[in-house]
């Protein structure tokens, strides 16, 4: 489907100083015409244009084919806002490209090129290359640009006996008339001739460089050719050595990678062709009127690399074995109500006076962070620390009332390594996350989360976050967080909290992520009845079952299993070495860890010794 003729003649309609400003241009009044700012050589008049430099004019759509970089139906869209409504009918150009058809004979093309004295060989090293040839019906001078595999895309037709310039119907000024080497050098030009000029005057090699005409002076051609020679390392802006072509430097330079060479050749005439018409003229011999560098090569540095065999290698420090690690992020998700808050509290307690939660090992209390978004701290906060019987002196909160805290935020380190906190808490996370910032986008979230991941390694402390759930039931549990998946990614322990549908006062914390160690055991706690916050031990449930609403069943912890154990082994007044313990332990899966936790838990009990290069025990 195509533009009817009546679209196309009313988009040439259109009135070109009114359509300038629309698109933010500044055009001035000149008489009884307007001239634009931007191109002074170019002036407008109702739907009229008219390029003085170039003694090239037309109406809108052309216009804006040629200074807006447009193809036709692009053009015509953009002046009357609509879609195409034609048939299929031939009453429209088509803007499937083709090649006007070519002339057998080029007297006409030689004639002209010679005129603008244009080398005879240039000229047949061109034509051989299928770079320009006359057109049959015309005798237009066709300009052929190529694309990198050699297939024309852009044509552009000259007048051989007027001031005729167009640009054949369909071509992509992404691949403009340019001839290609190996070379790892540029040259920029406004138009074809003065591309071929410049070779004329500096014949020497030239095969080993690349040459590009831009067309005019947008930088659409020259953004085509760098996406397909990603290895070119200089660039020369040869544009015209006037206004246009000078204004027209500084936006060139912005389209240029930044690790390009940019200079600027500046011709001694008007333009390249008009030096070489007059060369003989120059009493001087000098071409180039002035060489400025715009932007030098930087320089290549070496990508910082860290050889493994260098790495010194660390063990994974721990809060809380395996749930929670030192220096590393952590995350604890649940619904609103549902008890991450107040495992927080329990956690603060913890860590400040001994309160140790289940198979914790003992550990001396430090200082910690605290920081809420949603609860105030003297009627909620405060209050719920001294029920789990925090130690308050060293819980501490960072004062943003001034300057909300967010997650990049310098002030978490810096008031990390002020207080020696060796604990943060975030509730909720999504409340630091900063106002600009959407936490459903991979590439906002993900650096922010890297610099919070390296400020917990660097410090070594376990930054722990509260995360709400989305509404997406039914979802596999690590994508039911709030925001992007890459947040679930980064942490190191993910934990779910979720209430027990049989019994509302149950919450239960799953371990569905371990990057550090094996998952550990589901724990079950107590919240809501008059007894308050109680631990009640393991158990059996999944993290889609908890999300779902599942009912699971109270089980044995790991380390109950191994106070069992090693009663079993010690009936009987029976002495045992701890390796034997530890062996047969490994076999029912239990760790060695718990062993020594449960070993702990039984205290004044049990007496050891050491024989040999192992420790016995035994009941007193």
């Amino acid at each position: 489907m195509g533009y009817t003729k009546e679209q196309i003649d009313r988009a040439n309609q259109v009135n070109l100083e009114q359509f300038l400003r629309s698109q933010g241009e500044q055009v001035i009044k000149s008489g009884n015409e307007y001239r634009w700012k931007r191109h002074d050589s170019l002036t407008v008049k109702e739907n009229k244009w008219f390029r003085h430099s170039q003694s090239k004019g037309g109406y809108p759509v052309e216009f804006v084919m040629e200074f807006f970089s447009r193809t036709f139906p692009e053009a015509v869209q953009m002046l009357i806002g609509e879609a195409p409504a034609g048939d299929g009918t031939p009453t429209a150009p088509s803007s499937e490209f083709r090649l006007p058809p070519r002339n057998r004979y080029i007297e006409k093309m030689m004639a002209y090129l010679y005129q603008r004295k244009i080398p005879d060989e240039l000229i047949q090293e061109f034509y051989k290359e299928g770079l320009i040839y006359e057109d049959a019906q015309r005798h237009n001078i066709v300009f052929v640009g190529k694309d990198e595999t050699g297939i024309p895309r852009y044509a552009h037709c000259k007048g051989t006996n007027d001031s005729f310039r167009m640009d054949v119907l369909g071509s992509d000024k992404f691949h403009n008339f340019a001839y290609r080497s190996d070379g790892k050098s540029l040259f920029v030009f406004e138009a074809p001739v003065d591309l071929m000029s410049f070779i004329a005057l500096y014949p020497k090699d030239w095969k080993t460089r690349n040459y590009l005409s831009l067309g005019g002076v947008g930088a659409k051609a020259m953004d085509g050719f760098l996406s397909e020679r990603k290895d070119i390392e200089t660039i020369y802006i040869c544009t015209d050595s006037d206004k246009a072509g000078n204004d027209a430097v500084s936006r060139l330079l912005e389209s240029i990678p930044e690790h390009m060479t940019v200079i600027r050749l500046i011709p001694c005439d008007k333009d390249w062709n008009e030096v070489l018409m007059h060369k003989d003229e120059l009493t001087h011999g000098k071409y180039i009127y002035k060489t400025v560098t715009l932007r030098e090569k930087a320089e290549k540095k070496a990508v910082p690399m860290i050889r493994m065999s260098e790495v010194q290698q660390t063990e994974v420090d721990w809060l809380w074995y395996p749930y929670i690690p030192f220096g590393k992020l952590t995350i604890i998700q649940g619904n609103p109500g549902e008890g991450k808050t107040f495992f927080a509290m329990q956690l603060a307690a913890a860590c400040t006076n001994r309160k140790f939660l289940p198979q914790m090992e003992p550990f001396e209390p430090f200082n910690m962070i605290f920081q809420t978004a949603e609860d105030g701290l003297g009627d909620t906060v405060k209050p719920r620390l001294l029920s789990a019987e925090a130690n308050l002196e060293r819980v501490l909160v960072i004062d943003d009332a001034d300057n909300p805290l967010t997650l990049a935020d310098e002030r978490i380190e810096n008031a990390i390594r002020e207080n020696n906190a060796r604990l943060v808490i975030i509730d909720p996370l999504q409340a630091f996350l900063g106002a600009n910032v959407d936490m459903n986008r991979a590439n906002e979230v993900r650096p922010i989360f890297r610099r919070l991941a390296e400020v917990a390694q660097s410090t070594s402390c376990a930054i722990v976050m509260i995360g709400h759930l989305n509404k997406a039931s039914g979802s596999q549990s690590t994508y039911r967080g709030l925001g992007s998946i890459d947040i679930t990614a980064v942490v190191r322990s993910l934990l779910f909290i979720g209430k027990v549908r049989s019994d509302p006062t149950t919450r239960v914390i799953v371990h569905e992520k371990s990057s550090l160690a094996p998952p550990g055991q589901s724990l079950a706690f107590s919240l809501g009845n008059e007894k308050g916050f109680r631990w009640i031990g393991a158990y059996d449930i999944s993290a889609e079952d908890l999300l779902a609403g599942g009912e699971g069943s109270k089980t044995e912890l790991k380390q109950e299993q191994a106070v069992k154990l090693i009663e079993e082994f010690l009936s009987e007044g029976r002495k045992v070495s701890i390796a034997e313990i530890n062996k047969e332990a490994t076999e029912r899966g239990i760790s060695e860890r718990t062993v020594r936790l449960a070993r702990n838990s039984m205290g004044d009990k049990i007496a050891s010794e050491r024989q040999g290069k192992d420790w016995w025990i035994w009941f007193k």
